[in-house]
């Protein structure tokens, strides 16, 4: 990125316009990618293509092998509850950088809690919220925090909005290919399934993605389904953070973003995490900074 795109960026911050989307990326190696899973999956469960990295493809076929859209679901709570959090205070760590920044929304594609336990780490009273796409009576039972009188999110109280569900709720997760498909479909037809305070920040906040690559179902379902629906005038300034790429590839990568209105970061999510903090602290003259 250029200095005049993280000058903007860093006051879209200061200022509280700025929404961080994280992906599977920006909680390794504290829990294990999607990748992982599916090939652990795909080799207990003899699944019989070639793309045996391809989480909701993998998900898919155990759904339909047993019978039970839920046994996915169910198999990956089992296999992410209970594993540590990330050190919210290790270098880099994105999740401790971001809970110590002025904002009031977060949004994860990720099932686990870390968002909340980081915001928490900081003192900070985040409030969580699932988003209710399918028809599920356990989802629509889940307590929201708008039901609270006078919630709104600020950055002493944020909203930790779980986009594709959470681990406590395993109704809740978007995970196999029918899915991710019936997710777009759901908010299509009703836009209201996400709360008004998200939608503000999808349309009048430059957006931050960490943790995705841009062949995920994730960060493809948020863009297409979600970010490209807004309107072009009203859009902010907006980044993704990718891994470098070969050369060849990386010019291809940078029109495919460019044509999408994102600027992109050329490295990890520890790394950008660490570049974010030291500008930030620069920034706002932070002694911490030295």
């Amino acid at each position: 990125m250029r200095d005049p795109d993280w000058r903007l960026l860093l006051a879209r911050v200061q200022d509280g316009l700025c929404t961080p989307f994280l992906g599977a990326g920006a909680v390794v190696p504290a829990l294990p990618l999607g990748s992982s899973i599916a090939r652990k999956w795909a080799a207990e469960h003899e699944y019989p293509l070639e793309d045996d990295h391809d989480l909701p493809r993998v998900a898919q076929y155990l759904s339909v092998y047993q019978d039970d859209a839920m046994y996915p679901k169910e198999l990956i709570c089992d296999e992410l509850s209970g594993l540590a959090p990330p050190d919210f205070g290790a270098p880099g760590e994105a999740h401790g950088v971001l809970a110590a920044l002025p904002l009031p929304v977060f949004i994860t594609t990720n099932y686990d809690d870390s968002m909340c336990a980081a915001l928490r780490a900081v003192d900070k009273d985040p409030r969580r919220e699932i988003c209710r796409w399918n028809g599920s009576p356990a989802l629509a039972a889940e307590p929201s925090p708008f039901s609270e009188p006078g919630y709104a999110p600020t950055v002493a109280n944020p909203l930790v909005f779980h986009l594709h569900g959470h681990l406590g709720l395993p109704e809740s997760l978007v995970l196999t290919e029918d899915d991710y498909l019936d997710f777009l479909v759901a908010i299509s037809r009703d836009p209201d399934l996400l709360p008004h305070r998200v939608q503000r920040a999808l349309a009048g906040t430059s957006l931050l993605f960490l943790g995705y690559r841009l062949a995920d179902w994730d960060f493809r379902v948020i863009h297409r389904g979600l970010v490209a629906a807004m309107e072009a005038s009203l859009r902010r300034l907006s980044v993704t953070v990718q891994l470098t790429p070969s050369d060849p590839a990386r010019d291809y990568l940078d029109r495919y973003f460019s044509a999408l209105k994102l600027r992109v970061y050329w490295g990890n999510a520890a790394e950008f995490a660490t570049e974010l903090q030291t500008r930030w602290r620069q920034r706002v003259g932070d002694p911490a900074h030295g």
